[in-house]
């Protein structure tokens, strides 16, 4: 297992750690381990690429740790005791999107044997605001943001949730033509 695997595999230990700060109201530490398994993650891609470490394990765990974490970060702050949280409705939106996107990628693939998958601009948009609702969050939970940035990085990550979710509807559909 090459050092690209096993940063990835780092990152997944740290998707409790985060839940477990998160549960003991602690959102300064919780944010510093969310950014380190950003950095983590930018680490792995970059040695992966750089000395020809891709793997099939790689492309498997890495966007499940990806996944993992984001998801866990929305449940968790959302059920948790933190003073600033995300809203249930956005939870709903950011976890919709990926149980369709997923069973839509199943579906495509049982029904013409492969998946074309291609990252549009809407989907990088959303991870990029999905993870700055989080930082922007737990931050809210340590120093002074005006509730209006909070919100607004929130509407503006649900905005390319549902932007990306569509253009992925559209590609999907016309993979099955």
């Amino acid at each position: 297992m090459g050092l690209a695997n096993q940063i990835t595999i780092f990152r997944i230990f740290l998707i409790p750690v985060f839940i477990i700060l998160i549960g003991y109201n602690q959102p300064l530490y919780a944010l510093v381990v969310f950014i380190i398994a950003g950095l983590t993650d930018a680490l792995d891609g970059f040695i992966a690429r750089k000395f020809n470490q891709i793997t099939t394990l790689g492309k498997i765990l890495d966007p499940i740790a990806d996944k993992a974490l984001l998801v866990s970060s929305f449940v968790f702050i959302y059920s948790s005791d933190l003073q600033v949280r995300f809203p249930y409705w956005y939870v709903v939106i950011v976890i919709s999107r990926d149980v369709y996107i997923l069973l839509g990628s199943a579906l495509i693939y049982f029904i013409k044997g492969y998946l074309d998958v291609r990252p549009s601009v809407f989907g990088k948009a959303t991870t990029f605001f999905q993870i700055l609702s989080v930082i922007t969050v737990l931050l809210a939970n340590i120093t002074y943001i005006p509730e209006e940035v909070v919100k607004g990085v929130i509407y503006t990550a649900s905005f390319f949730t549902v932007l990306s979710t569509l253009t992925y509807t559209y590609d999907g559909l016309q993979q099955l033509k």
